[in-house]
């Protein structure tokens, strides 16, 4: 797997490299936005580590524009630990966030399981089989990885599919947040439970009313048609 880290801190970007290399990843370096966009379009690496403070660019724009060329996994490394910053990257198609300062062997699993399950979607999203839930006026297709609401397709990035078609496969039941990790996460989450409440809070976002999935205080997370 080639890794290209985008990082303006050059002992940073110096550090994650070493410790990739330690763990068996080919990965490069770029310090701006320009030259992130450049190697995405001449070399096309598998895997990106972007951080959102860069020289040129805003991060969330880079991503933007890196997720319009390809479905190549991104995880975003910043100090930027607000919600507000995690929901906004993951709805730009970000696949994970991860908040400085991280220790390597956190990163590293985040990579090989957000690798591993784009890897089970063919590399391109697309799943091998499976079947269409239909709630309400809510639509989604496993085959195509396509969610539809009233007939107008939704962007979902893998994980935002994923979670929201576990909540699907049994609707107004209330899934426990371990549950819900553990599948979606496939077992490899080594950080708080943020992110998954910044996954929710982004399809909610997304399906256009917060009333689709319901928090359960204290267990966990309910799909419903909002009533």
């Amino acid at each position: 797997m080639q890794i290209l880290v985008v990082e303006d801190d050059e002992s940073v970007g110096a550090g994650v490299l070493e410790g990739l290399a330690r763990a068996g990843f080919q990965a490069s370096h770029v310090a701006d936005g320009a030259g992130a966009l450049a190697e995405v379009r001449a070399s096309g690496p598998d895997f990106i580590l972007l951080d959102l403070g860069l020289p040129d660019m805003d991060g969330t724009d880079l991503c933007r524009a890196i997720r319009a060329l390809t479905t190549t996994p991104i995880i975003v490394v910043s100090a930027r630990d607000e919600e507000i910053d995690r929901v906004l990257a993951l709805e730009l198609g970000a696949d994970d966030y991860l908040v400085k300062p991280f220790g390597m062997r956190e990163l590293v699993a985040r990579i090989r399981a957000v690798a591993r399950r784009s890897e089970d979607h063919g590399g391109d999203g697309q799943a091998a089989s499976g079947s269409t839930r239909q709630i309400g006026p809510l639509s989604i297709d496993q085959r195509s990885r396509r969610v539809l609401v009233d007939g107008a397709e939704i962007h979902m990035t893998v994980k935002e599919f994923e979670l929201l078609y576990y909540l699907a496969e049994d609707p107004g039941a209330v899934c426990p947040r371990s549950d819900i990790l553990r599948a979606v996460w496939n077992g490899n989450w080594y950080g708080t439970t943020k992110t998954l409440d910044a996954h929710v809070a982004a399809i909610r976002k997304k399906l256009g009313d917060p009333r689709w999935i319901e928090a359960v205080r204290g267990v966990g997370f309910r799909l419903d048609v909002p009533g």
